[in-house]
């Protein structure tokens, strides 16, 4: 069970990224032909974003029919529309075939795909949470977001690897659908071991409560914005802290900091692929370590660690680079802190709105995040270079209250309770 959620976690994040990789190529295929390459690249930019914007409505609908009818059959279809849109896209007409109804397809699915992404993140920790025992909540939740940055370093050398054996011509003729093939492929495969996967026990139970009781409300989003309100906006926060660490360091700091410094090449793209594997280690290491300690403790003392690390590492890059690879990987092994805010936040939400208040606070928070960082920060290195540096040590101190909050608070509140 535990492996087939973080493998199916890995493939769905690459799936995701594929317009991040492949911006330039998928925009010149799907856009009429541009000589200024950084309209190019903002169309590209733009087809990734639109991902992020479908998200909070994916999560709003999906998020309501897995809280009503069950984590299993809604793991299935956000898999089964992932794959779906993958090979749809894989085989769409260009705009040089078909004009404007390549693009409008385009978007559609990326749409789709976007809403299926935004309830298959939450649906991955809420169904790891409501399938291991208690005491490993923390440590279950971390395997499942160190998966998805697994998914990143896959990423990676599969991008590596296509740009390297074929030339841009060829990237851009028929190259550039052979990620979405192979993410179609990938993303089929999990399902041969669907009939080993059972049903949320806590699902099942609320069920059966309900069962009981013929006056039961079953509407979750009705119940979400009328009991859950203290908790929507903790899940905001929280979901403003793994968003903008998982944007800024696993995925826009490479760009940004070619941006302002010159480095060598190489070294620099082993460097940011070390640095994610620490990243995946410091997911399970804070993973664990919350198991045994306060939350709020560990995230305070988290937060003071890569505010300090995020700086040091750009005081480094200003002296010349010389020891980039050890504070990559100091930087990536810091930012898993990430890693256990998902065991606090699935404890923030009953059973019975669980999913849809995660989906709704998570979803709106990404949009907002992944939608605008990019062109914010982006615009802001131009000016000051370590602007990354700067939004990091205002969401760490974000993350340090978060975590004196929590640290006061006398207990969790129980994983299993409705409303």
């Amino acid at each position: 069970m535990m492996i087939f959620v973080c493998l199916t976690s890995a493939i769905t994040f690459f799936d995701f990224l594929i317009y991040l990789y492949m911006a330039d190529y998928i925009s010149s295929a799907f856009f009429p032909i541009n000589v200024d390459p950084r309209v190019t690249r903002l169309q590209g930019l733009g087809l990734f974003a639109i991902g992020y914007l479908a998200r909070p409505l994916g999560g709003v609908i999906f998020g309501r029919y897995g809280d009503i009818k069950g984590r299993k059959p809604l793991l299935l279809i956000s898999i089964l529309v992932t794959a779906a849109c993958m090979m749809t896209m894989s085989v769409l007409p260009t705009y040089a075939q078909w004009g404007l109804m390549a693009p409008i397809l385009f978007i559609v699915l990326r749409l789709i795909q976007g809403m299926a992404f935004g309830v298959y993140v939450p649906l991955s920790w809420i169904y790891i949470a409501e399938q291991v025992p208690r005491q490993y909540l923390s440590v279950g939740c971390s395997y499942v977001t160190a998966s998805f940055f697994v998914g990143v370093l896959f990423s990676n050398a599969f991008f590596v690897w296509l740009t390297g054996s074929m030339t841009p011509v060829q990237l851009l003729d028929y190259g550039w659908r052979v990620p979405f093939i192979s993410a179609a492929v990938l993303s089929f495969l999990p399902l041969f071991a669907w009939r080993l996967i059972n049903e949320s026990p806590f699902f099942i139970e609320m069920q059966a409560k309900k069962a009981l009781d013929k006056t039961a409300i079953t509407e979750p989003f009705t119940l979400l914005l009328k009991y859950c309100k203290h908790a929507v906006f903790l899940g905001l926060m929280l979901s403003l802290i793994i968003a903008s660490i998982t944007t800024v360091v696993a995925l826009l700091l490479p760009s940004l900091i070619e941006l302002r410094f010159v480095l060598d090449t190489d070294l620099f793209g082993f460097s940011h692929s070390l640095g994610i594997i620490f990243m995946v280690f410091g997911c399970i290491f804070y993973g664990i370590l919350s198991n045994y300690e306060n939350f709020g403790k560990i995230l305070v003392i988290g937060s003071v660690l890569l505010i300090g690390q995020m700086f040091a590492f750009y005081y480094h890059l200003q002296a010349g680079g010389d020891y980039i690879l050890i504070m990559y990987a100091l930087l990536g092994f810091f930012a898993g802190i990430v890693g256990m805010v998902p065991a606090i936040f699935v404890q923030l939400f009953p059973t019975n709105v669980r999913l849809t208040g995660i989906a709704f606070s998570y979803n709106v928070m990404y949009a907002i995040v992944g939608g605008t960082l990019p062109f914010i920060l982006g615009y802001a290195t131009s000016y000051i270079s370590f602007s990354p540096a700067l939004y990091v040590a205002f969401i760490g101190a974000i993350g340090i209250m978060i975590g004196l909050y929590f640290y006061h608070l006398p207990e969790s509140r129980k994983l299993d309770r409705i409303i």
